[in-house]
């Protein structure tokens, strides 16, 4: 079920982004670390927070932590640096705490 809410409200954020007369679904599983990177810090940051709920989830967390937030931003973007060909959600699975 927290899975579902994550994804509706992951829905609402894209949609509310993107202007009015385009609609964009982002498949995350096939995101690179070359498309992160090369992405505007708005996006990054957008993604970055979807992942962040979503590994939370999987993991029953129910508090956010902001200094495991930073932590795992940093490295996860210094992964994708070295491993650009790499998809981000392979990234974050190696390296998220």
């Amino acid at each position: 079920m927290k899975r579902n809410t994550i994804a509706s409200i992951c829905v609402l954020l894209f949609t509310s982004i993107a202007p009015a007369h385009a609609q964009v679904v982002i498949d995350l599983s096939l995101i690179t670390c070359k498309q992160l990177l090369e992405s505007d810090a708005e996006r990054q940051i957008l993604i970055s927070s979807w992942m962040s709920g979503y590994f939370s989830a999987t993991k029953n967390l129910n508090e956010l932590d902001f200094r495991y937030v930073k932590r795992n931003a940093k490295v996860v973007g210094n992964y994708c640096k070295a491993h650009k060909s790499d998809t981000v959600m392979n990234a974050m699975q190696k390296n998220w705490r």
